[in-house]
């Protein structure tokens, strides 16, 4: 996997502007809707990809609030980010486009198997950055417990505002049949993992991007 802007198929849709930090990283900055992300391209076939954004509080406090957005093509059916880089034991939000309308599920699981919908964590779409064109669909989204949550037991894994989490992807091919956030969703045909950097994801004015946004 590696870190680009994107393709410029998305020109249009991201109105967005990049800023390099590394070799194989990026700062973008949403002229939408002003956040401050670090971005991932998260790749599922050869030369395809799902975009991945992340950012967060400056300062953060101990259980602060993530806003993420992710840019997938419409032939995907959905695709997934796992906060605890595995598929159990932490929060998974599944995101997809239905009939023009983006959704996206908080689910968690403990064993192996198709994730339920999980209430340990909450999500808010925002209107602003939330969209579909006609090759695209992205989602922005502020998600609430993705920043520290229980894993086994007591055990609490708390992801790291000032550097680098790592973090899974999910994609599927197969589209839910519902626009119910608590719809059947079917097993992915493609996952992956990265570390991506927080610390170039901080936003000062997060609070108000987030009602401006909202």
């Amino acid at each position: 996997m590696r870190w680009n802007l994107g393709l410029a198929c998305l020109t249009a849709l991201l109105g967005c502007a990049s800023e390099g930090l590394a070799a194989d990283s990026y700062v973008v900055r949403d002229g939408e809707t002003g956040f401050t992300f670090s971005e991932f391209q998260a790749a599922y076939a050869i030369g395809a990809y799902i975009t991945v954004r992340v950012a967060v509080p400056t300062p953060a406090d101990s259980n602060y609030d993530i806003v993420y957005q992710v840019i997938a093509p419409n032939s995907a059916g959905w695709a997934g980010l796992a906060w605890g880089a595995t598929m159990t034991n932490n929060p998974l939000i599944v995101n997809w486009n239905y009939q023009n309308t983006p959704v996206a599920s908080v689910r968690r699981t403990s064993v192996r198997t198709n994730p339920q919908p999980w209430t340990g964590a909450t999500v808010q779409i925002l209107k602003k950055g939330t969209k579909t064109n006609g090759t695209h669909w992205q989602i922005t989204a502020k998600c609430s417990g993705c920043s520290t949550f229980t894993t086994t037991g007591t055990n609490t894994k708390n992801l790291n505002p000032n550097g680098s989490n790592r973090l899974a992807f999910a994609y599927s091919k197969t589209k839910p049949s519902s626009g119910s956030a608590s719809g059947t969703i079917g097993v992915h045909d493609v996952y992956g993992y990265w570390e991506h950097d927080f610390s170039a994801a901080g936003n000062a004015n997060f609070a108000q991007l987030v009602a401006t946004n909202a």
